[in-house]
């Protein structure tokens, strides 16, 4: 079983699991796409933060999820992948 199938299974067998992996859902989401957006253009955390002009430490507190980000901080980083930052309710 990979990874996809168990986290299916798992999603489907346990309703509080599920909520919560919902919940969290956005916060995964941007980081899925700083990283995915980091690695097409090989920028390194160190080369991103050096852009952005932070520490690498606070992109990989970001990626590694360990990180509560602002909406500025946010913006920053978008600004130095050559991205823009929209947020939207839905």
């Amino acid at each position: 079983m990979n990874f996809n199938e168990y986290k299916k299974r798992a999603l489907a067998n346990d309703p509080k699991l599920n909520e919560e992996y919902k919940r969290l859902e956005p916060e995964y989401e941007i980081i899925r796409q700083v990283i995915t957006a980091r690695a097409e253009q090989n920028l390194s955390q160190a080369d991103l933060a050096k852009r952005v002009g932070i520490k690498q430490s606070n992109i990989s507190r970001l990626e590694s999820g360990n990180y509560n980000p602002s909406l500025d901080f946010l913006r920053k980083i978008a600004s130095g992948l050559g991205k823009e930052l929209h947020v939207e309710l839905r």
